[in-house]
């Protein structure tokens, strides 16, 4: 039962890159490239490169090359925020609306058909149980240790 689990998320990963491809392959971007744009248009706390690499589990070399690749489309705008000349933080240009639009119109539809044929109570009892695990993991990982079953 529990391997089931690794299947179950190589194959919502699976059906999240299929469905996010298009918009790549319409944009002519990576997927990297998408994921930043995604990132920040969903985050919007959340505004610097060090965010993206922390937060997504991306690698710096990847997310800089990628954000190099987006400031030069004119997609981002890199800038510093008063005194602090050490962050830089990403703002979304208009010109990037576009393929952020039809990108979480992409997650949408990824999530609609990942939840398909469960109510709406049943997919809220799915997050809650979700972020039960993942708080879980978070405090094994740090050391801690709740009630062992």
């Amino acid at each position: 039962m529990m391997t089931d689990i690794w299947d179950i998320l190589f194959l919502a990963k699976r059906l999240y890159d299929q469905t996010l491809q298009p918009v790549c392959d319409q944009a002519g971007i990576t997927r990297m490239e998408l994921d930043i744009l995604l990132f920040l248009a969903n985050n919007p706390a959340y505004d610097t490169a060090k965010d993206i690499i922390e937060r997504r589990r991306l690698t710096k070399s990847h997310v800089s090359a990628s954000v190099r690749d987006l400031t030069d489309r004119k997609w981002l705008e890199p800038s510093f925020q008063q005194n602090n000349r050490k962050t830089i933080h990403l703002r979304l240009l208009p010109a990037a609306d576009d393929v952020v639009q039809r990108g979480r119109r992409a997650q949408v539809a990824f999530f609609s058909r990942l939840f398909e044929g469960f109510t709406s109570e049943e997919v809220n009892q799915i997050h809650l149980h979700l972020a039960q695990v993942a708080e879980n993991a978070r405090e094994a990982l740090t050391g801690g240790m709740k009630n062992a079953r």
